[in-house]
Order: structure tokens, then C-alpha cells, then sequence
């Protein structure tokens, strides 16, 4: 089925504006309802199984990264070598595993065509290295075919003006 993704208090915001303050499954059922007969909001297609699992592998790095810097942090900070040796294994284990997960992405993206491509282009672009380029494949398919006004906005780097009576923002 077609999947379109709403903030909620934007669908909240409009049940108000209809009058209805009420909140109830059957009237939230009716409101979304009326809200897709009216507003039309945009079909998102549906990520396909390989895309997820390549943002899973994405997500699993940047959490590994995350915790190597955190042994990083404590091995600067202890001086006894039984704590010293610990992280340092802690350390070594995780940038195997860092670099296990980075075969695996090349891996996935090399063998679909289309993001072999992408990848291929955004490496081009000087300041892209690997990681941007895999982190742009696999978090922003609609790179290539939306504007860069349209892509700007939704990777939240276009500010929306904020502006009401004499406060502008």
C-alpha cells in the first residue's frame, strides 16, 4: 500500500482547525481521512529490503564509531594498565568490526548498479570521501532526482522563515 509520512501535530493542528478537539481512535481514523481527501500529501515510496538493510549497516557503524570514541575518551583518562590493556582490546575489537561493516557496505553498494553509480559520482566531488558518499546513497535516495532546493529542505539545511506581526525569524 501507499505510505505517506505526516508529523502529527500537523494532523492534530488540522483536527483543530476542523473543530474537532476530541481525540479518540475512530476520530483520529476520520480526520487523517479527511486530512488525504484534502491536503493530498505526498506518497513516499516504500524503501526497499536492500535499502534498509543498507541504512541498518549505516546505523550499526555510526554506532560503533560512537562507542570507539567513548573507549578513546576513558583510555585518556586512566593510567592503570589492566584498565589501559581492557579498553585497548575494546578498541581493537571495535575497528574490526568498523572495518568488517565498511567491506559490507562497499559490498552492497558495488553490486546494485544504480548506487554503484551515485557513489561513483559523489566521490568525484572534491571534500566527498567514502563514508559521506555511502552515507548519502543510502540515507537520501531522492539525491538525483530532486531539485537541490528540494533536497536542501529536506536534510533540513534550508531555513523556513518564522515570520508573524513584527517577530521575524
Amino acid at each position: 500500500l501507499p505510505v505517506v509520512v505526516v508529523n502529527p501535530r500537523q494532523i492534530r493542528d488540522f483536527a483543530k482547525a476542523l473543530g474537532i478537539l476530541a481525540k479518540t481512535d475512530a476520530i483520529d481514523a476520520r480526520v487523517l481521512a479527511r486530512f488525504g481527501e484534502l491536503i493530498q500529501p505526498e506518497i513516499r515510496p516504500i524503501p526497499a529490503e536492500n535499502a534498509r538493510h543498507l541504512q541498518e549497516l549505516l546505523t550499526r557503524r555510526s554506532q560503533l564509531v560512537q562507542m570507539k570514541t567513548a573507549e578513546n575518551n576513558r583510555l585518556a583518562t586512566v593510567s592503570a594498565k589492566p584498565v589501559r590493556k581492557s579498553i585497548e582490546k575494546v578498541i581493537s575489537l571495535l575497528e574490526r568490526q568498523i572495518d568488517e561493516l565498511d567491506r559490507e557496505l562497499d559490498e552492497r553498494i558495488k553490486a546494485c548498479p544504480a548506487w554503484k553509480e551515485k557513489e561513483e559520482l559523489l566521490l568525484s566531488v572534491p571534500g566527498v570521501g567514502p563514508q559521506t558518499a555511502r552515507t548519502l546513497v543510502a540515507e537520501l535516495p531522492e539525491l538525483g532526482q530532486c531539485s537541490r532546493q528540494r533536497i536542501g529542505a529536506l536534510v533540513g539545511l534550508a531555513p523556513f522563515n518564522c515570520d508573524s506581526g513584527t517577530m521575524r525569524g
